[in-house]
């Protein structure tokens, strides 16, 4: 998605977070921007710049005193919901005709997806980056706080949270990164680049100890995973949801095929999944998980590395490439990960990937839906279709054929075949 932004809109998306800082500092702080095809500023609006007045009644006044009736695109902080629920970006595009739409953040009253929304409706709607959401939210903390949308809801996640325990296993071999550093370099190879930079060593030994922070880390969340908080228990479908996927994949049968499952984790999916699979190898860069998945399945084999480097594995040699959950982490990188499933697949091969998209509030038995903005506890509704999106970039810059996404209740399925 990124590679579709013009060169400017950057720009004009923290000029958009820049006249939301001019709001009241009560109620919601929004800010929009229409931009012409010279990439210069036509109009632009913040909440509450007239007083009592919404950015898109401001902004509308002046749209009809212009005269003006396109626009190259436009740049809103918010998306926001008026109070008869209907989304004033809608109504925005009834009025302008507008090629591209950037947006940063779902309204907070925002729990559930609606068939109006502009974002879902609309194929050219852009997100702005996750250094600008956060900007949104901390200006306007006391909204989204208040939200639904929140972590704080599952006990589990709120309390286990990958940057801080990368932080911590960084610190344990002495090297000392903030919450900051890491939410800024996320991803081995970023990581590791910022130690080899600020301590001086070898990238070899800096990419040694970032995975072995990840593999802490993500060992201590999922190594011994308990499902009373995983959205799935909410989801009494989510099996045959895979099953379906998979039927529209592949014609070899399940259990007759060479299966590589990446990102096992505590392997209990994997339990109610592959059971009947003679042939399958799981992988996760996390050892704690495989040792539960060897017990549980023991004629199954185990390899403990990334989903981004798979060298312990011929190519060609898999009939169906698994990886559930794990595409999602913001401390992944998709392309290598890709790149891999795509050699060590068979000719004909079929790959199922899913993104998380929602949170078990476990006291409700309710599904808080979209993915976790990093460095934050919100949950935005929009970033799991956002990232199943790019994953399936990915996809077809490897090779892949016949992408198709199966979005469901608590999962985003993509399955592709290789040719």
């Amino acid at each position: 998605m990124e590679a579709q932004m013009s060169p400017n809109s950057t720009h004009w998306m923290s000029f958009a977070v820049g006249i939301a800082h001019r709001a009241p500092r009560t109620g919601r702080r929004v800010g929009v921007a229409l931009v012409s095809e010279p990439d210069e500023l036509i109009c632009s609006a913040f909440e509450g710049e007239v007083r009592g007045e919404s950015w898109h009644r401001t902004l509308r006044t002046r749209i009809k005193e212009l005269g003006i009736s396109r626009a190259h695109s436009a740049y809103l902080t918010i998306n926001t919901l008026a109070a008869d629920q209907s989304f004033e970006l809608s109504d925005l595009l009834k009025e302008v005709r507008i090629g591209r739409v950037y947006v940063g953040l779902p309204d907070p009253a925002l729990t559930s997806y609606l068939d109006d929304d502009p974002v879902i409706a609309r194929g050219r709607v852009h997100r702005f980056p996750d250094d600008l959401q956060r900007e949104i939210l901390e200006q306007n903390r006391d909204l989204y706080a208040a939200s639904e949308q929140s972590i704080d809801c599952n006990p589990h996640y709120s309390a286990h949270r990958i940057s801080d325990a990368v932080s911590t296993g960084l610190r344990s071999s002495g090297f000392v990164l903030s919450r900051s550093d890491v939410n800024a370099n996320r991803g081995r190879t970023a990581l590791a680049s910022l130690l080899s930079q600020r301590y001086g060593i070898e990238h070899t030994e800096a990419d040694r100890a970032v995975n072995d922070a990840l593999s802490e880390a993500f060992d201590a969340k999922y190594g011994s995973y308990d499902y009373a908080f995983d959205a799935r228990t909410a989801d009494a479908g989510w099996v045959d949801d895979f099953r379906s996927v998979y039927r529209k994949s592949s014609a070899r049968r399940l259990s007759t095929s060479d299966i590589l499952n990446v990102g096992v984790g505590a392997g209990r999916e994997a339990v109610v999944l592959f059971s009947d699979c003679p042939k399958i190898t799981f992988v996760d860069i996390a050892e704690r998980g495989l040792a539960n998945i060897s017990g549980l399945i023991p004629s199954a084999r185990t390899v403990v590395s990334s989903a981004e480097d798979l060298s312990a594995l011929p190519e060609r040699s898999f009939d169906l490439y698994v990886s559930l959950r794990t595409y999602n982490s913001s401390f992944f990188d998709t392309s290598a990960a890709v790149s891999e499933a795509h050699r060590v697949l068979k000719p004909g091969a079929a790959i199922i990937v899913s993104v998380a998209n929602g949170f078990l509030y476990p006291q409700r038995g309710s599904v808080v839906p979209g993915l976790i903005i990093p460095g934050t506890d919100f949950v935005d509704l929009y970033r799991g279709m956002d990232t199943a999106k790019l994953i399936g970039e990915e996809l077809d810059r490897a090779g892949f054929k016949d992408i198709r996404m199966f979005p469901t209740r608590t999962e985003i399925y993509l399955s592709a075949v290789t040719p």
